[in-house]
């Protein structure tokens, strides 16, 4: 007679951290032969987005996407940079590396430009068609840090992070007007008014929102739907409560608060007004939190350029994502958004790229990032 372990073996793969259930030798999940398991469950689209640069320029730094929908899905760009020029083919190994390093050297040295995509609208095929390119004297070279769309607000206005020019700029859905700065360009501080390199916001039913701030400043800062101060919490240091930049933020069900303390490789837990709940350590460096309407939080790392699945008791059950710029490769997952048909955008701010990926056929629904999680309206 078989025992129950026997029956019932949890294995743990050292490949991408998955966790698979085995029922009397059988896996719940057939795996597929061969391959490095390079997306995890998910494919790459190819050709999206599809190519916008001319004259010499290409893509910079991209932290931020946004899927409003399937057909209208938001980047925010560092700025355009020149691009590399191509390598002679032949020649000997010294002028080949010659070339490459004038190339790597234009585009660090040379200033981005924001003539016409800081902030582009793709559709479903990765066509642009919308870039916001008569807002460009609001932005600052290398400033783009998040885009984030309150999920109570019927009218969907666009907020923008940017952490260099220490603003936070909110839009009407067609970018036609601003509406709204946090924070004062070209200003840091530490009051009421001002921010010292913002990084994320969260959102709240009753229209108060919370910003992580961030680089330099270590706190989070709660507003009203007006924009008014409330309150903050946050200090330098590595103790309960403290942090070293503060990089993401997210809320459960139970209406706990999420926060990435990115420098002290944790996130830590609050209650609405700040208390001190919880923490998980060893996380290397969370650049982005997303918490799944099933209760799960998605974490993009920055350090070891994976996308992580946590239980809420910080239990890690999964993870995906292979270091590097080839296609459908990670290399600074920055933020992440998940469309209406369930596609997966990434932001890779390292890899200078926004990567689609659409699920696997037959893919395990556990191994995919779900719909995002919303709080439920007062008295629902």
């Amino acid at each position: 007679m078989k025992t129950f372990w026997t029956k019932w073996i949890l294995l743990s793969a050292t490949v991408g951290g998955l966790l698979a259930v085995v029922a009397d030798g059988h896996a719940v999940v057939a795996q597929e032969k061969g391959g490095g398991d390079v997306t995890g469950p998910y494919e790459y689209v190819e050709n999206w987005p599809l190519p916008v640069h001319t004259d010499g320029w290409t893509w910079g730094s991209i932290p931020a996407v946004w899927a409003e929908s399937e057909d209208r899905v938001l980047v925010f760009m560092r700025g355009e940079k020149p691009a590399m020029p191509d390598v002679p083919a032949r020649g000997d190994i010294k002028g080949r590396a010659l070339g490459l390093l004038e190339g790597v050297r234009a585009q660090v040295n040379q200033q981005s430009r924001f003539d016409e995509h800081a902030l582009m609208i793709f559709d479903r095929r990765g066509k642009l068609i919308e870039s916001w390119g008569q807002h460009k004297n609001l932005f600052t070279d290398g400033g783009a840090h998040r885009i984030q769309i309150s999920p109570y607000d019927p009218d969907k206005h666009v907020w923008l992070v940017e952490h260099l020019s220490h603003q936070i700029l909110k839009f009407t859905n067609d970018g036609s007007k601003l509406v709204m700065r946090l924070g004062e360009k070209g200003v840091p501080g530490n009051d009421k008014t001002h921010f010292n390199q913002p990084s994320d916001m969260l959102f709240m039913p009753n229209g108060d929102f919370y910003v992580t701030d961030g680089y330099r400043n270590t706190r989070v800062v709660k507003f009203s739907k007006d924009g008014k101060y409330l309150m903050e919490w946050g200090k330098p240091g590595s103790g309960p409560g403290e942090f070293q930049t503060v990089h993401g933020i997210a809320i459960d069900a139970k209406r706990r608060i999420y926060v990435g303390d990115r420098e002290n490789a944790r996130i830590q837990i609050f209650d609405e007004n700040g208390k001190y709940l919880d923490e998980w350590p060893n996380i290397p460096h969370p650049y982005f939190l997303y918490m799944a309407r099933d209760q799960h939080l998605w974490v993009g790392d920055g350090l070891i350029h994976k996308i992580m699945k946590f239980d809420l008791d910080g239990r890690l059950l999964y993870s995906w994502g292979t270091f590097g710029r080839m296609p459908g490769f990670l290399w600074g997952p920055h933020q992440l958004n998940v469309d209406n048909a369930g596609n997966l955008y990434v932001a890779n701010a390292q890899g200078n790229n926004v990567a689609k990926f659409r699920p696997k056929k037959n893919a395990d629904p556990a191994r995919l990032v779900g719909p995002p999680f919303v709080l439920p309206a007062a008295g629902r």
